[in-house]
């Protein structure tokens, strides 16, 4: 009886300790697997977005400041040659391992692949007909690289005149005088854009196509607490509000001018924000 209980306990203990081992042996499966997953090759940090990374660091030097030309075309450089997977897109619009599906989403949205007091880095997935509203950048300077998809892009620039504002405003409705920058259709295969300012179409309106991916490069960020927030404005054709008191080339070229009326956030304006999935050079 003694010696059929020692036998028991013997194999209940050699049990235990099988049972043991195969829990450690799958939990260092689980690890091994993981290791590999994260150490994908799609997970590794490209040439192209590490040299992004580092040349913004170098570049932008905070509020107040504007890139040289020299750091402008630097740029440039860099980001005519990004491609959706430096930053860990498919060709479908969809992170890799994530489930946001983002070519389903109805509204826009973003993602934060990062951000500091200088600059930040961000892609805005813009759904077919999707629109991201006339909007400015006070104060910053914009770099956009479309990275999938086919996009309308209009712009303006604020109309500066020796003479008194005034000439540039509508009395009854305070529109204000601006110039069309852009007004055509982007592809991915198109250079970045870059806007400054006060110059090259600091107020812009997206239209998506098809669906798209945009990176865009801004410094310094938004800021409502440093007076960087953003407005929205909806366009008139000049010739709806003629203003007599405006002369030279605007009166000659009514196309190439509009009035902008400051308006409070569109609904369609709002986004959704999703994490960022991809590598990071940081």
């Amino acid at each position: 009886m003694e010696a059929t209980s020692l036998v028991e306990r013997g194999r209940e203990r050699v049990g235990h300790v099988n049972k043991v081992s195969y829990v450690r042996r799958v939990i260092a499966k689980k690890k091994k697997q993981l290791y590999r997953r994260l150490r994908r090759p799609e997970l590794s940090v490209s040439k192209t977005l590490q040299q992004l990374f580092d040349s913004c660091r170098e570049v932008f030097k905070g509020p107040g400041t504007v890139p040289s030309p020299q750091d402008v075309q630097r740029l440039r450089h860099i980001l005519n040659n990004m491609k959706p997977e430096d930053v860990g897109l498919s060709r479908d619009l969809q992170f890799f391992k994530s489930g946001n599906k983002v070519k389903e989403k109805q509204r826009v949205t973003y993602t934060t692949v990062y951000k500091c007091n200088n600059f930040s880095l961000c892609i805005f997935f813009i759904p077919e007909g999707g629109v991201i509203p006339l909007h400015n950048h006070p104060d910053m300077t914009v770099f956009s690289k479309l990275l999938l998809g086919l996009m309308h892009i209009k712009s303006y620039d604020w109309v500066v005149h020796e003479a008194s504002d005034d000439n540039l405003l509508q009395p009854q409705s305070q529109l204000r005088l601006a110039k069309l920058k852009a007004d055509k259709v982007f592809t991915s295969s198109c250079d970045t854009s870059v806007l400054y300012p006060t110059t090259g179409g600091n107020i812009h309106e997206f239209t998506a196509i098809t669906p798209c991916a945009v990176l865009d490069v801004i410094g310094p960020p938004y800021s409502k607490e440093d007076g960087r927030d953003c407005s929205y404005y909806r366009d008139h054709p000049y010739a709806s509000f003629p203003n007599e008191r405006i002369i030279g080339e605007a009166k000659e070229e009514n196309d190439s001018y509009a009035w902008l009326e400051e308006i409070e956030m569109p609904e369609n304006s709002e986004m959704d924000g999703i994490e960022y999935l991809g590598p990071t050079p940081f």
